[in-house]
C-alpha cells in the first residue's frame, strides 16, 4: 500500500508489472539482482539475495494506495512523465486498474499541493479509523495473507517531537483534539502500526521516528524504517565522503544544489518543507566524518545544501556538489561532481527493496527500527543511545550480515587466515 501514487509509486509499480512481464530487468534492486556471499572465498558461494532467503516473489504483489488526485495509476504515470508511454501502453489494463483511496491530507502541512480526493471526518481519530477501514477491505477484498505500507507522498513541513508524540494515551488523546502537532504522515503511520502493518518512511517527515510510535511497533513487533529514501545527491556523497575519510583527506567545504522540475521539486519551494529536506541531507557528513574524532581534517567544514525548483527539469534531476579539500601538507584541492539522475528511476528499485524486506522482516518475527534497511535511508532510524550508520558500504555490510544471520550463516568480518577470510 502506498501512500501517494505519484511518480515515485507508479514507477515503481509498473516497473514490478513490466519485470513480471518480461518487458525489463529490475537493475537497482538489491533483492531482485543482488548477491550474497557465504563463507570463505574460497568456497565460492554467491547465490542471488532472492535465492538465499525466502522472499514474496513478484507475482505475488497486490497494489493499492491512496492519493489526493483521483487519477488511476496510468494517468498518474503519464503525467509524472518519467516513463515512456510506449511501455506504459503495454502495462496499461494493470496500471489503469489501480485506483487511488481518498487520502488524508491537510494543506497546513504540505502548502504547495491540494487536490479533490480527500478524507472528511469530525477530527484525526475518525480519519485514522477510515484508513484502518481501506486497510483491511484492501487485504479481504484481494484476500491477502499479509501487508505492508511505505510512504510515497510529499515532503511535510518541519516539525519536531512534542508531548503528543510520547505515548498511546497522549497521542489517542491528540487525535481526538485534531493536536497541530500530528500531521497526515502521522495519522498514516498510527493506522499501519495499530493494524499490525510494516511501515517504512520514504520521505523526511516526522511520522514514525517518535516515541509513540517505536513504542507501538514494539509492543505489536512490527518492523519499521525510515526515512527519507536514498536516491541522487546523498547516494553520491554516502559513497565519496567515506572514501575522503578513509584516505584522511581534509573537506573545508561541501556545496550541494539540486535543480528539480516534479512534483517533489514543487513541494520543496516551499521554506518549510525544504527545512525536513535540507535536516535530513545535511546530517549524512557530520556522522560519516566524524568531526568529533577528527577536528583538525573537519571540525569547520562548510556545509551547504540548496534545492532549486526548475519545471523544465522535470524529475530529471540534477546535483552538483563542490567539495573543497585539503591534502598533504595542507595542501588545497578541489572535487567537482555533477549527477544527472533521474529521481524516480532511483527511488522506485528502493520502494520495492523496502517492500519486500520488510515483509520479510514481519514474518521473522522482527518489531521495531530495521537498522539493517539504514543502506536505503538519507536519515537512517537507529536505536536510542546509538548514531546513525551513513557510511554506505557499512549499511551493505550490515544488511547482508543481518540475511546471514537469519540463515544461521558465519558472518563476513573480513578477519581471518590469509587466504582463508
Amino acid at each position: 500500500m502506498c501512500v501517494g501514487l505519484g511518480a515515485v509509486a507508479t514507477t515503481f509499480i509498473a516497473g514490478v508489472f513490466a519485470v513480471r512481464k518480461g518487458l525489463a530487468a529490475p537493475i537497482g534492486s538489491v533483492t531482485q539482482m543482488g548477491t550474497i556471499r557465504l563463507g570463505k572465498r574460497t568456497e565460492g558461494r554467491a547465490p542471488l539475495v532472492k535465492d538465499f532467503v525466502p522472499l514474496a516473489d513478484l507475482n505475488d504483489i497486490v497494489f493499492g494506495g491512496w492519493d489526493i488526485f483521483e487519477d488511476n495509476c496510468y494517468e498518474s504515470a503519464m503525467h509524472a512523465g518519467v516513463l515512456d508511454d510506449r511501455l506504459l501502453e503495454q502495462i496499461k489494463p494493470e496500471m489503469a486498474a489501480i485506483k487511488p483511496w481518498k487520502a488524508v491530507f491537510d494543506r497546513q502541512y504540505v502548502k504547495r499541493l491540494d487536490g479533490p480526493n480527500v478524507k472528511k471526518g469530525k477530527n484525526k481519530r475518525d480519519l485514522a479509523e477510515q484508513l484502518r477501514e481501506d486497510i483491511r477491505n484492501f487485504k479481504k477484498e484481494h484476500n491477502l495473507s499479509r501487508l505492508v505500507m511505505i510512504w510515497c507522498g510529499s515532503t511535510e513541513i518541519f516539525l519536531t517531537e512534542t508531548p503528543a508524540h510520547q505515548s498511546l494515551e497522549a497521542f489517542e488523546q491528540g487525535l481526538e483534539a485534531n493536536d497541530p502537532s500530528i500531521p497526515s504522515s502521522m495519522i498514516y503511520t498510527y493506522a499501519a502500526l495499530m493494524e499490525g502493518v510494516p511501515y517504512a518512511n520514504g520521505a523526511p517527515n516526522l511520522s514514525v521516528d517518535v516515541p509513540v510510535m517505536m513504542e507501538l511497533a514494539q509492543k505489536k513487533q512490527v518492523p519499521i524504517c525510515g526515512k527519507d529514501f536514498k536516491t541522487g545527491q546523498t547516494l553520491i556523497k554516502t559513497v565519496i565522503a567515506p572514501g575522503l575519510k578513509a584516505r584522511l583527506l581534509g573537506v573545508k567545504g561541501w556545496y550541494s544544489t539540486n535543480i528539480l522540475g516534479n512534483r517533489d521539486g514543487e513541494v520543496l519551494d516551499d521554506p518549510e518543507s525544504f527545512k525536513t529536506k535540507e535536516e535530513s541531507k545535511k546530517s549524512v557528513l557530520d556522522y560519516i566524518l566524524q568531526p568529533d574524532l577528527y577536528p583538525a581534517l573537519y571540525k569547520d567544514i562548510c556545509h551547504v545544501v540548496r534545492i532549486n525548483y526548475y519545471p523544465p527539469r522535470g524529475d530529471n534531476k540534477e546535483g552538483w556538489d563542490n567539495i573543497d579539500l585539503v591534502g598533504w601538507l595542507g595542501y588545497p584541492m578541489q572535487l567537482k561532481i555533477n549527477f544527472l539522475c533521474r529521481d524516480s528511476i532511483l527511488a522506485a528499485p528502493i520502494v520495492l527493496d523496502l517492500v519486500i524486506f520488510l515483509d520479510l522482516a514481519k514474518r521473522a518475527g522482527w518489531g521495531g527500527i530495521q537498522e539493517w534497511l539504514s543502506f536505503f535511508f538519507k536519515s537512517p532510524m537507529h536505536a536510542k543511545g546509538l548514531y546513525p550508520e551513513h557510511d554506505l558500504f557499512i549499511q551493505s555490510m550490515k544488511l547482508k550480515n543481518t540475511l546471514r544471520y537469519l540463515k544461521g550463516e558465519d558472518l563476513i568480518t573480513h578477519l581471518g587466515a590469509e587466504y582463508y577470510d
